[in-house]
């Protein structure tokens, strides 16, 4: 193995059963994104708990497709204690979807890019 730090993001299944098979060791920070939904935020509240007692690394939660500010609400207090970042609904993610391209090459100042930029900062991804 080389001397240079490596990032590696995985994008594992929704729920909890990859996250109990996970080697505690090999996790520096686990991303749990949630929706503005009972049936999401019940899942993710399990996940953030079995990322706590599998010491996976600190936990930040993402909140995605946040359409106003009762969504964000709900959100916050299910995870209130939790670094939060909200990505907002935004029709430039829909359709740099469509158009089969990145949101950030499609759109870079959309408001959910500027979000997921603020993701990479609260893991300490983007060096100044």
């Amino acid at each position: 193995m080389n001397d240079e730090a490596a990032t590696v993001v995985a994008d594992l299944e929704a729920g909890i059963g990859t996250l109990t098979r996970l080697d505690a060791a090999s996790v520096d920070a686990t991303v749990v994104v949630v929706e503005p939904t009972l049936r999401s935020i019940d899942v993710a509240r399990r996940a953030v708990a079995v990322a706590d007692e599998q010491r996976q690394g600190r936990v930040v939660v993402v909140a995605n497709k946040v359409a106003d500010g009762g969504d964000r609400a709900r959100i916050e207090e299910a995870f209130g204690d939790r670094v939060l970042v909200v990505v907002p609904e935004d029709p430039a993610v829909d359709a740099a979807d469509r158009l089969g391209v990145s949101p950030i090459d499609h759109a870079s100042s959309a408001p959910a890019v500027e979000a997921l930029e603020s993701l990479a900062e609260a893991l300490g991804l983007v060096s100044e």
